[in-house]
């Protein structure tokens, strides 16, 4: 998400939404932290003084960072309570505006897509910047996490192996191999700069055929596993890159922008300590570690809450 938006689908509220909502649902049944709060998260409530109120979109990753940055939270004294799995952005951006939500997980470029789409995203610290600059003056950023979830051009095991490809390797990589290789993705990746075209005009790729499946969901999951695209956008915290041990190719160009994971806090409701708080967990959290606990949550039904206090005790910030 160097084009206009942060991911290839403006305003997007956050990839696999429709593939993640049960999940979610079953980790809030299941007793997530979250969950303790029985209120309802669309009240527009304000927490009592000195309460922060962590809150979480509608999908389980956001369930999970949520609960991520409140132990996080409460390691450090803070009385925290949670308004979990809310909906989408229209709707937790005007609860942070009003104070009902201290703070959320962000995606940095997505924000930024959301409140200016025709912002350039040329660096992460020039898409802070440019959000930070629109946002309402009662709302900031805080330090953004290195983890991403973004499109990506990803390929699969057997296509990997025969051609030595690895984590490590690079869009660049296929310049040579992009002619042998069928690619698939949303309708809309056939014609966008952030698809086939700025595969073309920023790597040289040139790929044997397009298939049309749908935007990184079950349908490009099953070809790119099935061998009927060898190559496909498939976002970079999605468990079935665990799964089915499909490598993701590295964008050192940038061309699918960015989207880290970056606190979106109500300025006044959040103390100094709280702040360095959630910054520490930015410095520790990268792109493996959140695919990790992704793969815990909803792929092993591993309860959110248990997830994030053991990636939190790990890191040494319990």
């Amino acid at each position: 998400m160097t084009s206009t938006t942060a991911h290839s689908r403006p305003f997007r509220t956050h990839p696999g939404v429709a593939a993640v909502a049960l999940a979610a649902a079953t980790a809030l049944l299941a007793g997530c932290s979250s969950s303790d709060d029985t209120s309802d998260p669309l009240s527009g409530d304000k927490a009592d003084g000195g309460t922060v109120v962590v809150g979480s979109n509608n999908f389980a990753e956001s369930i999970l960072l949520a609960d991520i940055y409140g132990e996080a939270l409460k390691a450090k004294g803070v009385k925290v309570t949670y308004k979990p799995n809310i909906g989408s952005r229209e709707t937790t951006y005007g609860l942070l505006k009003n104070g009902s939500i201290t703070v959320l997980p962000e995606y940095n470029g997505s924000l930024l897509a959301y409140l200016d789409p025709k912002a350039e995203q040329k660096t992460a610290e020039a898409v802070n910047a440019a959000a930070k600059a629109k946002l309402d003056s009662k709302l900031t950023l805080l330090d953004s996490a290195p983890a991403e979830d973004k499109d990506s051009v990803s390929i699969n095991a057997a296509t990997a192996k025969k051609y030595n490809l690895t984590a490590q390797s690079t869009l660049e990589d296929l310049k040579g191999i992009a002619p042998d290789l069928v690619i698939g993705g949303s309708p809309e990746f056939q014609t966008r700069q952030q698809g086939l075209l700025g595969l073309k005009s920023a790597y040289g790729l040139e790929f044997k055929s397009f298939k049309a499946l749908d935007a990184g969901g079950p349908l490009t999951q099953a070809a790119l596993t099935k061998n009927t695209v060898q190559a496909a956008d498939i976002f970079t915290t999605d468990p079935t890159i665990t799964k089915e041990k499909f490598v993701v190719l590295q964008d050192p160009k940038n061309l699918f922008g960015f989207a880290n994971v970056t606190p979106l806090v109500y300025k006044s409701g959040l103390s100094q300590e709280g702040v360095a708080a959630l910054n520490e967990v930015s410095a520790k959290l990268d792109t493996k570690a959140l695919l990790d606990m992704d793969s815990q949550v909803q792929l092993e039904n591993k309860d959110p809450l248990d997830v994030a206090q053991a990636w939190l005790k790990s890191v040494g910030l319990d």
